[in-house]
C-alpha cells in the first residue's frame, strides 16, 4: 500500500496525514472545505517545522513531506488511486455511514477503508458498503505525530488478511498497534471515558472543584493531564457523543453522562476549540485558567 486518501481535514486528519506522508506515502488529503484544507497544510507546515528546529528532521525531510501530500476538495478525485482510506470526519454515525457509501461507490474495489472512530461500530459502518471484509477500524491518538497507540478493530466481517496488513501498516509508520474487537467504546474510550463521566460527576457533585479533581489524579495516579483538562483537550461534544455510544450500545446505566457534560455541550462550553470549557483558554495561546463558572 502506497497510496494513502485521508477523508477529514481536522485535528485527526492532518496528524494523520502528517504521518503516512512523512514515512514516504503519497497521501491525498480530502475535505470539502478549501480553508480547512489550507489549515491543515499550514498546520503539518509548523509541526514539522517544529521538529526541523528541534533537529528531529531535516528541512529536506519537511520538504519531502510535504511534496507528498496532494489536497483535494472532491472526493471522487482524491480516491480513485488509493489502496488505503482512512476516514477522519466528526464523530458522528449518520454522517461516517454518508461518507462509508460514498467511499464505497468512488473507490477501487480493491482498496481497503479505514475509519479512525473512536467509538462507532465497525460492523454497523461496514454494513453500507458492498466490502464489509474490507473495513476495519484504525483509530489514531491525539496528537497523531507524537501518540504512539493505534487501536486496530476489527469488525464481525473484516477479513484476517485485512487486518493483518493494518497491524503491518501501523508498525510501519512507527505505532504500536494493538488489535481488539468490535464493542462500544473498544479498548481505549471504554474506559477513559467513563473515568472522565465520572470526574465530571464528582465536580457536578461538588466533592471538590476542577483544579482539586485535576491535580488529585496527577498526582496521585501519576496522570500526565487531569481527566477535566483532557476532557477540554478532546472536546466536550465528542466525549458526550463517544457516553451516549455506550450508554446506547450496553444500555446499561452506568454509562450515562453526567448531566452537567450535557447542559455544557448544549451551552456551547466544548473545551479548548470553543475557548472555554472546565478552564478558560487566552485566545491564541495555550495558558489556561480555572473556568469562572466553577470557581
Amino acid at each position: 500500500m502506497k497510496n494513502i486518501s485521508v477523508i477529514g481535514a481536522g485535528t485527526m486528519g492532518n496528524g494523520i496525514a502528517h504521518v503516512f506522508a512523512m514515512k514516504g506515502f503519497k497521501v491525498s488529503l480530502v475535505d470539502i472545505s478549501e480553508v480547512a484544507l489550507l489549515k491543515a497544510i499550514a498546520t503539518i507546515d509548523k509541526n514539522l517545522n517544529r521538529m526541523v528546529v528541534k533537529e528531529r528532521i531535516s528541512e529536506k525531510d519537511k520538504k519531502a513531506t510535504l511534496g507528498n501530500i496532494t489536497t483535494f476538495s472532491d472526493m471522487n478525485a482524491g480516491v480513485k488511486s488509493a489502496d488505503l482510506i482512512v476516514e477522519a470526519a466528526t464523530e458522528n454515525v449518520d454522517l461516517k455511514l454518508r461518507i462509508f457509501k460514498s467511499l464505497d461507490e468512488a473507490a477501487p474495489k480493491k482498496t481497503i477503508l479505514a475509519t479512525n472512530t473512536s467509538s462507532i461500530s465497525i460492523t454497523k459502518i461496514a454494513a453500507v458498503t458492498s466490502r464489509p471484509e474490507k473495513v476495519i477500524g484504525m483509530h489514531f491518538m491525539n496528537p497523531v505525530p507524537v501518540m504512539k497507540l493505534v487501536e486496530v478493530i476489527n469488525g464481525y466481517a473484516t477479513s484476517k488478511s485485512v487486518s493483518k496488513k493494518i497491524m503491518q501498516l501501523s508498525k510501519d509508520l512507527g505505532k504500536v498497534p494493538t488489535e481488539v474487537n468490535d464493542y462500544p467504546g473498544f479498548v481505549a474510550n471504554r474506559i477513559l471515558m467513563p473515568m472522565i463521566n465520572e470526574a465530571i460527576y464528582t465536580l457536578f457533585e461538588s466533592v471538590a472543584g476542577v483544579e482539586e479533581i485535576d491535580t488529585v489524579m496527577k498526582l496521585g495516579m501519576a496522570h500526565p493531564m487531569g481527566p477535566l483538562q483532557l476532557a477540554d483537550f478532546i472536546g466536550l461534544d465528542v466525549c458526550l457523543s463517544i457516553m451516549n455510544v455506550l450508554h446506547d450500545g450496553f444500555g446499561n446505566p452506568k454509562y450515562a453522562p453526567c448531566p452537567l457534560l450535557v447542559n455544557m455541550v448544549m451551552a456551547g462550553k466544548l473545551g479548548r476549540k470553543s475557548g472555554e470549557g472546565f478552564y478558560s483558554y487566552g485566545h491564541g495561546t495555550k495558558e489556561w485558567i480555572v473556568s469562572k463558572s466553577f470557581k
